[in-house]
């Protein structure tokens, strides 16, 4: 299964919505089934960016999220913004599905810095 940064990111959004920040979260997404998002939140948990627990059984595979962590917060954070998100989207382009989720963070903290009118030495 190919990663979908779109999914992370409404992953994030959706958990961080949840009012209780303990207890396994029930995630719904439109246009994704159970099992594409069980496996995203799978690989944000092994990112970092979600407490998740893995309740994969014989009989299928499911990860649920317990909350974000940090750096979870720290991404969404950056991607929140729609118009962020776009351009950052846009300024990739065709590399998106092969761009690693931490030069996309760090596009993102630029350009929200270029918004807040500061500097970007890096």
């Amino acid at each position: 299964m190919q990663r979908d940064i779109d999914l992370i990111r409404q992953i994030l959004i959706e958990v961080e919505r949840k009012k209780s920040p303990m207890g396994l979260l029930d995630i719904e997404v439109d246009n994704f089934s159970k099992e594409q998002i069980s496996y995203h939140v799978k690989l944000l948990a092994e990112a970092g960016y979600l407490d998740a627990k893995d309740l994969i059984t014989k009989d299928g595979f499911e990860w649920k999220p317990v909350g974000l962590t940090w750096l979870g917060h720290e991404f969404l954070d950056a991607a929140r913004d729609n118009t962020v998100w776009n351009k950052a989207k846009k300024s990739i382009g065709s590399k998106l599905a092969s761009t690693s989720i931490e030069v996309i963070k760090a596009l993102l903290i630029s350009l929200c810095k270029q918004g807040l009118g500061i500097e970007d030495h890096s």
